[in-house]
């Protein structure tokens, strides 16, 4: 997957689509000798958490496995302003293709490690974990929920095809939650798989229907206030796990996470974030 990902990225940027021009890094190549060989170091200007490491060192072994990659820091590293990640020597013009994918990659897996670190720092006095959501970019999702990992989160489910999440509109459309349950399972073991059931429901009387169906794997309070979560947890009695969504912030988190769900999912953490500011620098 990272690796289609880095061709599909390095065509993006070298090849045209209409034909016309042909394919190059024309502003390495206008001016720099294929032959020249240079340094660079990747130089981070911001407070925060590294992340992507791991993956600039394969960008910059798929553009050129001859270029010389030495990591002075690991992905989840607290950093600040003038710390060093890397140092990149080898081919002048292959770093200056890989220069821009690596920095998009991090910057933004940095972001999001970084908020993600925030939200977890602000609930490690509970048993409460921090779950990402299926709210990224398409094509990137692998990264930015690697990203939610070295941050210290937990990853929620990766697709459609590894968890059955029966929300709103699935429920609606089945008539209800007990025959949407109902139908989950029968799918399940027509097709003999193993798929845990996640319901998400909107009021106690929903999670009330969820115990009595039963066959479900964790429960979400979907736009719950703290106290309905409160009155949720006392319910369910640790029957069944719970967890808490819906716009969530770093202002509310303490306070849901203190009523006693065993999760918090945050969409924002991939798709509202601010990315961590980094350059490769010659020298």
């Amino acid at each position: 997957m990272i690796k289609e990902f880095i061709q599909r990225a390095l065509l993006e940027d070298t090849l045209d689509p209409d034909g016309k021009i042909p394919r190059g890094n024309h502003s390495a190549l206008s001016c720099l000798n294929p032959l020249e060989q240079k340094k660079a170091k990747l130089i981070i200007k911001d407070e925060g958490i590294i992340a992507g490491l791991s993956i600039a060192k394969e960008i910059f072994s798929e553009v050129d496995k001859d270029l010389q990659v030495h990591i002075l820091l690991k992905d989840g590293d607290k950093v600040k302003h003038g710390d060093i990640g890397l140092t990149i020597a080898g081919s002048a013009t292959s770093i200056l293709l890989a220069e821009r994918l690596v920095l998009n990659t991090m910057q933004r897996m940095s972001g999001i490690a970084t908020k993600t670190r925030q939200f977890v720092d602000l609930i490690s006095h509970t048993n409460c974990k921090i779950l990402d959501t299926r709210k990224t970019t398409p094509n990137f999702r692998y990264f930015e929920k690697l990203a939610v990992k070295i941050g210290g989160g937990v990853n929620h489910r990766f697709g459609l095809y590894d968890m059955i999440m029966l929300k709103d509109n699935h429920v609606d459309y089945c008539g209800g939650i007990a025959p949407a349950i109902h139908r989950a399972k029968e799918y399940t073991q027509k097709l003999g798989i193993q798929l845990p059931i996640e319901v998400e429901t909107r009021s106690l009387d929903e999670v009330k229907q969820v115990l009595d169906a039963g066959g479900v794997y964790r429960i979400m309070l979907d736009n719950f206030s703290v106290e309905k979560c409160k009155e949720a947890v006392d319910f369910v009695a640790r029957k069944i796990p719970l967890e808490a969504s819906g716009g969530i912030t770093l202002d509310t988190i303490k306070n849901y996470a203190e009523t006693g769900v065993d999760y918090v999912s945050v969409g924002s953490l991939t798709y509202s974030y601010k990315s961590l500011d980094i350059s490769l620098k010659a020298y």
